[in-house]
């Protein structure tokens, strides 16, 4: 059950609003809703809520832009809807940082499934580690202190959102080792197709944009993957 968490919803579907939020209610969240994505992130601002919920094309500002000023500010989950049925705009919303990606018509009742696996995720992350798995790695300047789902840069918090946190340990935790999009995508994100790969290209640019200047790299492996480790090696 959803407990108090909070979610907002921004679609210019009053339909399709008033849908999700009977559902997503009715498994136990507080939800508000707004007609368009200008308004939902007037509304953050004041608030945050503990997930969002963005239609790609709405009135004003579209689902990309309010995406992209959310994580301006938070690591807030995200799931982008779109009635377009695109591989960019598939690729184009996770690498903007959404955490998941639905296409139009879609159940209510998946999209709720969705919602708790997300928040499981988050949740439960830290207790499913492996017995052997540290509380704390440390690569050059770069810590990450996993009881908390904290990362520090030259001691300093930086904002992951939680893909890329998720992404970020385990690089970390293989350390030197080349790791394939097919293997990340299947254990980060929990699926794995072509046109899918393109989204780790994209965390893996926002990620090395937000590690610059801590001594940590994460070097592309042609044709495979990708690999970290500390600059210079």
């Amino acid at each position: 059950m959803g407990g108090t968490r909070r979610i907002y919803i921004a679609d210019d579907d009053e339909n399709i609003r008033h849908i999700i939020r009977t559902f997503l209610e009715s498994d136990g969240y507080q939800v508000e809703d707004f007609p368009t994505g200008d308004l939902l992130l007037e509304r953050f601002l004041k608030e945050e809520s503990d997930l969002v919920i963005l239609d790609v094309m709405m009135p004003g500002s579209s689902g990309f832009d309010i995406c992209t000023e959310l994580r301006k500010i938070s690591t807030t989950p995200i799931i982008m809807l779109t009635a377009r049925d695109s591989e960019n705009d598939y690729a184009m919303g996770l690498g903007l940082g959404s955490d998941d990606y639905i296409t139009k018509p879609f159940s209510a009742m998946s999209l709720v499934m969705r919602v708790r696996a997300i928040f499981r995720r988050i949740d439960f992350e830290s207790r499913k580690r492996a017995p052997d798995t540290p509380d704390m790695i440390q690569i050059g300047a770069l810590s990450l202190d996993d009881s908390g789902r904290r990362v520090l840069k030259n001691g300093a918090p930086i904002a992951l959102s939680p893909t890329e946190y998720d992404l970020l340990k385990y690089f970390m935790l293989r350390a030197g080792q080349a790791v394939s999009r097919e293997e990340l995508l299947n254990q980060v994100w929990g699926f794995g197709t072509a046109v899918e790969t393109r989204a780790t290209d994209d965390t893996v640019r926002r990620l090395r944009q937000k590690l610059d200047g801590c001594g940590v790299v994460i070097e592309a492996v042609w044709g495979y993957g990708f690999r970290l480790k500390a600059d210079g090696e």
